[in-house]
C-alpha cells in the first residue's frame, strides 16, 4: 500500500467525485448556516472558512487510511463488510440528521476556535471513510485531493446560497449526501463479493 500517484480509471474518478460530494454535505450545510448568520460575509472571509473545512476534510481520511492500513491484515477477510458498514452507518446518520428539525443557532464562524471546531466536526465522517480505504488498501492521494477540492467548492457555494436559501434546504442536502455514501458502500460490497 503506497501513498502515491497511480493510474485512475474513469469509474474510480466518478466514485471519488461522488464520495467527495457525499462527504461535503456536512460542510455545505454548515456553510449555509454561516451564510444565513453572516449575510454580510465577504469573499475573503468565505475563502478562509471554506479552506479550513476543506483542509480538515482532506486530512482526516489520510489519518483514517494510515490506521486502516495498519490493522488491515487482521481483518482482510471482512474488510469489504466493514467498509460497507461504516459507509452505511455514516450515510444513515446523515439521513437521520437531515430529517431532524433544528434551529440554527447564532455563532461566529470567523472565531478560530469555532472554525476549527466546525471543521473537525464535519470531518469525522471523512476519517471513517479513510479508515475504509485503509482496510481495502486503496491509494489515498487522488481521493484526498478530490474530497478537498469538492468540499472547498461546496463550502463556498453554501455560504453564497445561505444568503438566499431557507435553512431547511441544508437539512435536505444531508439526506442526499447520506444516500450517496450508502450507495458507495453497496458498490464496495458488490465489487468484493
Amino acid at each position: 500500500m503506497y501513498f502515491c500517484v497511480y493510474k485512475m480509471t474513469t469509474n474510480q474518478f466518478i466514485t471519488f467525485i461522488l464520495l467527495g460530494i457525499g462527504l461535503s454535505f456536512d460542510s455545505f450545510a454548515v456553510s449555509i448556516s454561516c451564510g444565513l448568520m453572516k449575510r454580510e460575509i465577504r469573499f475573503s472571509q468565505a475563502a478562509i472558512v471554506a479552506s479550513s473545512l476543506a483542509f480538515f476534510q482532506a486530512v482526516f481520511p489520510v489519518i483514517g487510511w494510515f490506521i486502516g492500513g495498519a490493522i488491515q491484515n487482521v481483518i482482510a477477510s471482512v474488510d469489504h463488510w466493514i467498509a460497507f458498514g461504516l459507509l452505511s452507518f455514516i450515510g444513515g446518520k446523515m439521513i437521520y440528521e437531515g430529517t431532524q428539525k433544528e434551529e440554527i443557532k447564532s455563532f461566529n464562524p470567523f472565531k478560530v476556535s469555532v472554525l476549527i471546531g466546525l471543521s473537525i466536526a464535519t470531518s469525522i465522517d471523512a476519517l471513517v471513510v479513510g479508515l475504509s480505504f485503509g482496510f481495502l488498501e486503496m491509494p489515498i492521494l487522488f481521493p484526498v485531493l478530490i474530497i478537498g477540492v469538492v468540499t472547498f467548492i461546496a463550502a463556498m457555494l453554501g455560504m453564497l446560497f445561505g444568503k438566499y436559501i431557507p435553512a431547511k434546504r441544508s437539512q435536505q442536502s444531508l439526506i442526499v449526501g447520506g444516500i450517496i455514501l450508502i450507495l458507495i458502500g453497496v458498490k464496495v460490497l458488490y465489487e468484493h463479493l
